[in-house]
């Protein structure tokens, strides 16, 4: 909403106008593109009438006669290069927006280039936008893509970190978050875990956020912002999180649609790139290979089986997109019958609607073709995406680590030895292997001995594995035994269901043999169960001395600041240090269960087990 908003000029667009939009352009750098790209289509772009949208930095040429809405961050080189935009006199006048609140000092410079290049007047309008985050669902955010190794987990866990460098991780976290309730226009009652990055987080936070109501004439959160966000009636409570209470799950392998893709394909912003494998033509001697081709498909909110299924175990998908493909067959083969029946079998359109009166049946198929082509658009993609996920289950064995691990997590009793799982080499990239030795490591009551330790040791180099997290994950656990003990995870396993019916048939797209059918059972996850206590007001040891902040007092010290006795309605959970999609689909089960409350997922950053790894 507002970004459409600043698309119109920063007046909220009029529903029913029948006028056509103004045309315009809109400029951004690579942080306003990453914020807008998950949001919005070129076709929604194009509907609002931005006709053409460019890069600050890239070579524009002058288009004198139309207005500009820039969308930036307020650095210094994008400064620069505005007030050369200014100088060139590029466009016809210049709607500035930045993404996070700009420094007087810059202010002035913009101003200065604009008397130089006597363009004052064409400058209409200049806003602070606070949007300095990226939304990737309706209730998940992450912080920033660009520059993200700078708010990374292994940033904020570097054992050599300054305390400068801290600070300055921390100020951007907060920036962030603090843009976040601007936009959510609400203030949210804080609650953290002490110790931790995340409760540095909720002091800067609280203190930014008091800073800007004591300043009354130009709070942000008065008049018609605050009842814009959909949590007027009551305030939201902010979860803050630090990645460390829980490592295993980052690691964890899965078994959901959406968190399966994430983990298995590049999977980013919203947008999956496949490798399309080429068949096995044989190509003639000496030919060179052929390339492969690269496509990639957005998952966005408008793609209606994602939102349905990208919480649902994988076997399940791949029944949904069977059914939609023969639904769609039968629709397709409908169209076809008319069509042969009246004779116009390779006519064209306009032979069809001179027959009107007797095909009111053939013109309805035919005005559902815009549909029908969506549909088969959207079959196409799940087949192909579901097909590459399936690929890497069944060459990994995936479903049997995801098994085994929740065996490990819910303290099972186990049907084949660690050391076999690691030691059989059909099962599993040496990454596989050490995300579960991981798992089995972090989640088990004692350290094995350290007998046991070499032998696993010498069995995952063996499988080429490389031992690098291992000793993070050994001083992280040291450290956290002194600190709490080993977070539990819920006792389930996962029901195998028996192979599937629909899918075994031979007609199915999907070779499903040897796969399991889990089924998951609705467990809470640690962040899960956090919040749970918080969020319900429920006593727990675990959470019974996370602080509490609440900005709106401006007085009073932690402990004399009356609290919130009854539940919430409204919370967002915000780890720090990183996220994952399997911490999101729990929350969104869990709230599922809970009548009228809403809950928002937020992170620092976005990874999979993969990009995790590579960190500690």
């Amino acid at each position: 909403v507002a970004l459409k908003r600043m698309l119109n000029f920063n007046v909220p667009p009029v529903k029913n106008s029948t006028g056509e939009p103004v045309w315009k352009v809109l400029i951004y750098d690579r942080f306003g593109q990453d914020i807008i790209s998950p949001l919005l289509s070129v076709k929604e772009l194009r509907d609002m009438g931005i006709t053409l949208h460019l890069l600050l930095h890239s070579d524009r040429d002058a288009i004198p006669d139309v207005p500009a809405i820039y969308f930036v961050m307020p650095t210094e080189e994008n400064i620069d290069r505005m007030c050369q935009d200014l100088r060139n006199q590029l466009y016809e006048s210049y709607y500035l927006n930045f993404i996070s609140a700009i420094s007087r000092s810059k202010l002035e410079d913009i101003a200065n280039a604009a008397i130089g290049a006597n363009a004052v007047t064409q400058v209409a309008k200049v806003f602070d936008q606070y949007l300095n985050f990226i939304t990737l669902e309706d209730d998940m955010f992450v912080l920033c893509n660009q520059n993200k190794e700078l708010v990374s987990y292994r940033a904020i866990n570097r054992p050599d970190i300054t305390d400068t460098e801290m600070e300055t991780i921390m100020d951007t976290i907060v920036d962030s978050l603090f843009c976040f309730f601007v936009t959510l226009g609400a203030i949210p009652i804080i609650r953290c875990s002490r110790g931790t990055a995340a409760e540095m987080v909720a002091v800067k936070l609280d203190k930014k956020l008091r800073e800007n109501l004591r300043d009354a004439r130009n709070s942000l959160f008065t008049g018609d912002t605050l009842g814009a966000g959909q949590f007027s009636f009551q305030r939201p409570l902010l979860v803050l999180v630090d990645r460390n209470i829980d490592l295993a799950t980052p690691l964890h392998h899965t078994w959901t649609y959406q968190a399966l893709v994430h983990d298995v394909l590049d999977f980013h912003l919203n947008r999956v790139n496949l490798e399309e494998s080429t068949g096995m033509e044989s190509s003639p001697a000496g030919a060179r290979p052929k390339k492969k081709n690269k496509k990639s498909y957005d998952l966005t909110a408008s793609d209606k089986f994602w939102q349905k299924h990208k919480g649902s175990p994988f076997p399940e998908v791949a029944e949904s997109v069977q059914q939609e493909l023969e639904s769609y067959r039968a629709q397709e083969d409908e169209v076809k019958r008319l069509k042969s029946i009246m004779g116009i079998e390779g006519e064209d359109e306009g032979a069809i609607s001179m027959l009107s009166d007797n095909t009111a049946k053939l013109t309805s198929a035919v005005s559902s073709l815009p549909e029908l082509l969506e549909k088969k658009r959207l079959i196409d993609l799940h087949t192909n995406v579901a097909t590459a996920v399936l690929e890497h289950i069944k060459s990994r064995k995936l479903d049997v680590y995801f098994e085994y691990e929740e065996k490990i997590m819910s303290k099972s009793t186990l049907d084949k030895s660690l050391l076999d799982m690691i030691s059989d080499p059909d099962a599993g990239t040496p990454e596989d292997k050490m995300r579960l030795f991981l798992i089995y490591y972090i989640s088990s009551a004692q350290a094995p001995s350290e007998v046991d330790l070499e032998q696993y040791k010498k069995a995952l180099m063996d499988a080429g594995c490389n031992l690098a997290p291992l000793s993070y994950i050994k001083q992280w656990k040291a450290f956290t035994k002194m600190a709490s003990a080993p977070t539990s995870y819920g006792n389930t396993t996962p029901k195998p269901l028996g192979l599937f019916s629909r899918v075994m048939n031979t007609g199915s797209q999907f070779v499903m043999e040897g796969v399991k059918n889990l089924v998951l059972k609705q467990q809470n996850l640690p962040v899960t169960r956090i919040l749970d206590n918080l969020m319900e007001m429920k006593s727990n040891p675990e959470t019974d001395d996370y602080r509490y902040f609440d900005p709106k007092m401006l007085r009073g010290s932690e402990s004399s600041v009356p609290r919130n006795k009854n539940p919430f309605q409204e919370a967002i959970v915000f780890v720090v240090g990183g996220g994952n999609y399997i911490e999101y689909q729990n929350l969104i089960d869990y709230i599922k269960g809970k009548q009228g409350k809403h809950v928002l997922y937020g992170c620092s950053e976005l990874f999979n087990a993969t990009q995790f790894i590579k960190q500690v």
